[in-house]
């Protein structure tokens, strides 16, 4: 049985957009790429580390793919290996082809090339695509800091977070950014 494992970047409002840098998604006047560069640190190097050390494949929509496959063939840093090895499944409509090594171009009904894919297991949660959100669309861009935080067995993440000024951002285009860089 396979296992499905997100691993993703996301701010408390639930963005997504553009972490590793400024140019990495600009669309929709976005303008704060980059904002994950900040927080990282030994502690999130660890993660990484500890997410990559078994065998695993990733699910890459097209604009990650390409930034990864810019980066990543040419990287001499950790994980470089583990991310050259994976295979990846790579969803698309205007992708013609995958040039990364194992890399695998799904283009059609993405749902049932997935299914094929894995099987998910472990705890379930839930997506609900609609609804109301903790901070609405156009809310004033603040930066947090964390102040505790626990996890339940179920996965749920309990955090904590107080004002921490204006949003921070940053760049993984060389690299990730070293602790005298944030």
């Amino acid at each position: 049985m396979r296992k499905l494992v997100v691993l993703t970047f996301v701010t408390l409002d639930g963005v997504m957009q553009a972490p590793g840098g400024p140019e990495e998604d600009s669309s929709g006047g976005f303008k704060h790429g980059g904002w994950s560069a900040p927080y990282w640190d030994d502690f999130m190097g660890n993660v990484m580390t500890e997410q990559m050390k078994w065998p695993f494949d990733l699910l890459l929509g097209r604009k990650t793919y390409e930034i990864f496959a810019d980066y990543w063939p040419k990287a001499e840093v950790p994980g470089a290996k583990e991310l050259n090895s994976a295979t990846k499944f790579v969803v698309s409509t205007t992708l013609r082809k995958a040039d990364w090594a194992k890399s695998v171009l799904i283009s059609g009904d993405v749902v049932q090339e997935i299914r094929k894919i894995k099987e998910q297991s472990g705890p379930e949660l839930q997506v609900h695509g609609s609804g109301k959100r903790l901070f609405a669309e156009g809310t004033v861009p603040a930066g947090f800091k964390l102040i505790d935080s626990s996890t339940s067995l179920k996965g749920v993440i309990v955090a904590t977070y107080g004002r921490a000024g204006e949003v921070k951002t940053g760049s993984f285009a060389e690299g990730p950014p070293q602790q005298s860089d944030i």
